[in-house]
């Protein structure tokens, strides 16, 4: 039997939360979609296009990438 604590369950619901927006804005873009991390266990969806070249920093904090869904080759 696995006991989730409740910072577990919100660290969960958090980083759920933010793949979904990720998932849903990469429809919409040409970009990828990252979610990145941080040691306090929150989680932000970020934009790459929004960053242009992202830092060593925050390539180490990716914890999930949605592909951009539109392509702009015809």
């Amino acid at each position: 039997m696995t006991i989730i604590t409740t910072t577990a369950a919100a660290a969960n619901a958090a980083y759920f939360a933010a793949v979904a927006n990720a998932e849903r804005r990469a429809r919409g873009s040409y970009f990828d979609q990252h979610v990145l991390a941080d040691e306090d266990h929150r989680y932000i969806a970020i934009d790459e296009g929004d960053y242009g070249a992202l830092s060593q920093v925050m390539i180490d904090r990716i914890v999930y990438t949605a592909q951009g869904g539109l392509i702009d080759e015809y």
